[in-house]
């Protein structure tokens, strides 16, 4: 009689709920197949976090060298004089006629009176580009990481470093970030 109530509630025989169990073999592969799934997504997303932070890094040295570019060419443009060579925060040497005009330093007037200017200088004690101007102790940080010294440089139209002032020249940056 137990078993006529038995099929009757279940629709289903006594051989077929026999059927429908999992063997321990059956759930021992179930299982392992499980884990190997969520291992799979644990490490996809490690993967996925590492990459974000390597990106967010990049896009972080892209975006202060945009910024510092920015600004610097604004006051290239608008400048009367410019003047490349080596300096830092209270000294300035111009480069000199006859050699090549590059240098860690550009000194940038923006009219005839050459008391007044802004000078964009690569600290190597800290490895920072900063600006400064004329009678500041203190000096702005533009950009940090910079690995190379010469940053500045005086160019013609082809890029070719020259070894004279000229009217018509090119001032050429060279930023090498090293922040990754």
């Amino acid at each position: 009689m137990e078993i006529d109530t038995l099929k009757s509630r279940a629709g289903l025989s006594r051989r077929w709920l026999d059927q429908i169990a999992f063997t321990l073999t059956e759930v021992l592969i179930s299982s392992a197949i499980l884990s190997m799934i969520v291992l799979g997504a644990v490490t996809a997303h490690l993967v996925g976090i590492n990459m974000y932070q390597m990106t967010k890094a990049k896009l972080g040295a892209s975006d202060e060298a945009r910024s510092a570019v920015s600004k610097l060419v604004d006051e290239i443009r608008a400048a009367k004089t410019l003047r490349v060579g080596n300096g830092g925060l209270s000294t300035f040497t111009q480069a000199a006629d006859n050699t090549p005009q590059i240098g860690n330093c550009v000194q940038i007037y923006m009219s005839t009176n050459t008391n007044n200017f802004i000078r964009y200088f690569w600290d190597s004690s800290d490895k920072i580009l900063k600006r400064t101007t004329n009678g500041s102790t203190a000096a702005q940080v533009v950009a940090n990481f910079i690995s190379n010294n010469l940053v500045f440089s005086a160019e013609d139209h082809l890029g070719n470093v020259i070894t004279n002032p000229q009217n018509n020249r090119v001032i050429g940056m060279n930023l090498e970030f090293f922040q990754i």
